[in-house]
């Protein structure tokens, strides 16, 4: 592995730790009806639009598997459902342009969607915990807002930084596909 490389995934991993500490101090502070945003979402997404699928799944899971070790939750959840967005993340990659504003925004409520409602339903599942499907979907809009809300703010800054981290990633391959 070059330098390059190795200082976008050191870049990545304080992104997170950076990411975990806003989640844990700042938003707490800055809620909407109680409710935080899913920073952890944004973050794999920008993962597995500007790395690829595989990178998408790999933090997914390293990150959802601390997340889960600092909170104190049950392993696993976390890991499976951020592995979740890695995906979506890398299928978007392939499939739409990460110019539009719009698209980006799009697929970041898809994402938070798909994340809570993966959590929400493995929950009940697992621990068979009570559904509150009125609680559910207010906590899931009330999210989503807020996500595409830091989206709008961070787009040109996640953008720059992911077509950098892109090129260095896929190299040339990345103009291929559109041609």
């Amino acid at each position: 592995m070059n330098m390059k490389k190795f200082l976008i995934h050191l870049s990545l991993i304080l992104a997170f730790i950076f990411i975990y500490l806003l989640q844990s101090i700042f938003f707490t502070n800055f809620t909407i009806a109680g409710i935080k945003p899913n920073l952890f979402v944004i973050l794999m997404l920008f993962i597995g639009l500007y790395t690829g699928r595989s990178m998408g799944i790999i933090y997914g899971i390293i990150y959802g598997v601390l997340i889960d070790l600092w909170i104190g939750k049950n392993i696993g959840i976390t890991s499976v459902c951020l592995a979740l967005v890695g995906i979506v993340g890398g299928i978007f990659d392939k499939n739409f342009s990460k110019d539009s504003r719009i698209i980006i925004i799009f697929i970041g409520a898809l994402s938070t969607v798909l994340y809570e409602t993966a959590v929400y339903i493995l929950q009940i599942i697992l621990f068979n915990i009570n559904v509150e499907v009125l609680s559910f979907i207010k906590i899931l809009l009330i999210e989503t807002i807020y996500n595409i809300l830091i989206l709008v703010i961070l787009y040109p800054l996640i953008r720059n930084a992911g077509y950098e981290i892109e090129s260095e990633i896929k190299g040339d391959k990345i103009l291929t596909r559109y041609f």
